[in-house]
């Protein structure tokens, strides 16, 4: 049968509900992953929408199988495409290796044997020819963990009714990447970033050095875009982590940009030399702090804001050291 095109449901950034409210509240963990739509045709076949609406089905090949795991039940499920790393916790890094590769197929396959996906599903939004979009969140969750969608490269993961700032503690606890608060009389909103659902992202923060620059564009042009940031190995190298562009004010970006010019040098202050295009480089005496969601296993920040300048530390006094399993 023919299924709608359903755009995922998008969560809005916010804080954990009020304790008065806890209990209307469903609680799941955050994933680090692509978000996909999945339709099942109830024919055996499967087919797999990005946010944007792309076809990326060819990507993931180890996830045809889930086509027959409904039989001739047909079903629009919302989820997320994950790269698992040893213990088991999602790497965008990883993940990164198997997308984009809808239209190499050969490709793909050999991704699938290296580094497999792995599918977390959490809503069902249409069921065996009937839309649940008007059913309420804690209604439509039975009905997706009725399905018992569990496999070798799919599952179903638990959500918590309750007991929001305990399930937030717990993803701190394990290094995962937030949490979702999801209402639980929540209607499935298509394409709509509601409050009805919140997004918590668990972030940290770190002392880094400014080792270049990227000049800005449009507005920002003749001021910097973009910060190039390291820590020290235990060598002492300074180690390129990423590139920061947002969390400055106007007023804050023109003072850096007059900082920058005091320090600027034609030599790359990192080892090794990232491959960044047009970098201006500075000598490494600008201490900063930014915050960031979660670190690579190559060391890089990912999500990197910055937060300020810490004309209070040299280089040597602070803190801007790589964790010994990233050096």
């Amino acid at each position: 049968m023919s299924l709608p095109l359903i755009p995922p449901m998008l969560a809005a950034s916010g804080k954990l509900p009020p304790t008065s409210q806890d209990a209307r509240w469903a609680y799941e963990t955050k994933q680090d992953g692509q978000r996909a739509v999945v339709y099942l045709a109830g024919d055996g076949t499967l087919l797999l929408r990005a946010r944007s609406g792309e076809d990326i089905t060819a990507a993931y090949p180890e996830l045809r199988a889930l086509g027959d795991a409904l039989g001739t039940t047909p079903a629009v499920l919302d989820g997320e495409v994950l790269a698992l790393d040893e213990q088991g916790r999602a790497d965008f890094q990883l993940l990164q290796s198997r997308m984009g590769l809808a239209h190499s197929p050969e490709r793909a396959a050999r991704m699938a044997a290296r580094t497999p996906a792995h599918l977390v599903l959490f809503d069902v939004m249409h069921l065996a020819g009937r839309s649940l979009l008007k059913v309420p969140y804690s209604r439509r969750r039975g009905r997706l963990e009725d399905l018992d969608l569990n496999g070798p490269y799919w599952s179903t993961p638990g959500a918590v009714v309750g007991h929001g700032a305990e399930a937030l503690a717990a993803t701190r606890e394990h290094g995962l990447e937030g949490l979702v608060c999801k209402r639980l009389d929540s209607l499935y909103e298509p394409g709509v970033r509601s409050r009805a659902w919140v997004k918590i992202r668990n972030m940290h923060s770190e002392d880094v050095v400014v080792g270049g620059w990227l000049p800005g564009k449009g507005r920002l042009t003749g001021l910097p875009g973009a910060l190039l940031v390291g820590q020290f190995a235990a060598d002492r190298r300074l180690r390129y982590v990423g590139g920061v562009g947002t969390g400055w004010s106007e007023a804050e970006r023109t003072e850096l940009a007059e900082l920058l010019g005091a320090v600027a040098t034609d030599g790359c202050p990192f080892d090794p030399v990232p491959r960044v295009a047009g970098a201006h480089w500075v000598l490494p005496r600008l201490v900063g702090e930014v915050r960031y969601s979660v670190r690579t296993r190559s060391g890089m920040l990912r999500q990197p804001s910055w937060l300020r300048l810490r004309p209070d530390l040299t280089p040597e006094q602070s803190a801007a050291w790589l964790p010994e399993d990233a050096a």
